[in-house]
């Protein structure tokens, strides 16, 4: 079973045909103009996890970029990229690179700004968030940016709503998305959750989430590169954004040793 699957019946807002995602996107173009004179200017981008763009796109669309990359490991999500472009009115070369993001550094050439977006970080745990940073740092230039949407999961998660051993995820077409708790890896640190639809209780996918809080990625991400630190979405006046994890300039003799060491198993 594999994330394929399971996002088949999860809406997560992305497909540019549907009039949510659409307004979407203007709230993540917003929050990139907020910020616009802390990104490169009509330089090349990656979006990583991309989807079907959504982020990309938007972050595209206000740098003026000249080359906007996307990577995946779902092709049809990357097929819908297009549209998008096409919705942004802009005209990037456009290059789609379906594979795994923990490889980013062989799959992609250089680039001036990463994006992950989506709340993609809890697919990664510890040992995989390691190999993404230092990916990520060798894919970009000297002056690089790397941003990451994400939220404090330790305390909106576990403290505030507290760990759900079952959990209604969505309803589509007439079905129910749940998961269920299904154990714990005491070495990656991962929960593993079952997810089935409702009625008849089929099972569709398992996967193994890490539930990261701001400051360990700050401080991960700071390994990696020179700058580090948090910008709140609502302080820039946009809703529905929690935060913006920015990173700059990268340190690519860190990537390159700890990449290489990372390789050898566990």
């Amino acid at each position: 079973m594999s994330l394929e699957e399971l996002y088949r019946y999860i809406n997560w807002r992305m497909d540019p045909g549907d009039e949510r995602a659409r307004e979407r996107f203007r709230k993540i173009e917003e929050l990139f103009r907020s910020i616009s004179d802390e990104l490169p200017s009509k330089g090349r981008v990656l979006d990583i996890c991309a989807g079907t763009g959504i982020a990309g796109v938007a972050i595209a669309k206000v740098t003026g970029a000249r080359l906007l990359t996307l990577l995946d490991a779902r092709k049809d999500d990357l097929e819908l990229a297009r549209e998008w472009v096409r919705l942004a009115g802009i005209s990037p070369e456009l290059r789609m690179v379906q594979g795994d993001a923990r490889g980013v550094a062989k799959l992609v050439d250089e680039h001036d700004v990463a994006v992950l977006w989506g709340f993609t970080m809890p697919h990664f745990d510890p040992f995989d968030a390691v190999k993404l940073f230092a990916g990520v740092a060798l894919s970009l230039s000297d002056d690089g940016v790397f941003l990451i949407e994400d939220m404090d999961r330790v305390y909106w998660v576990m403290y505030r709503a507290g760990y759900k051993k079952f959990l209604v995820e969505g309803r589509k077409e007439g079905h129910t998305i749940a998961s269920m708790h299904e154990g714990y890896n005491f070495v990656r640190g991962t929960f593993k959750r079952g997810y089935y639809i409702l009625p008849g209780f089929k099972k569709i996918s398992d996967v193994d989430f890490h539930y990261w809080d701001i400051s360990t990625q700050l401080a991960i991400g700071r390994v990696f590169f020179r700058e580090a630190r948090l910008i709140p979405g609502e302080s820039r006046g946009v809703k529905n954004v929690w935060g913006l994890l920015y990173f700059k300039k990268p340190r690519k003799d860190v990537a390159e040793l700890v990449l290489r060491d990372f390789s050898r198993p566990l």
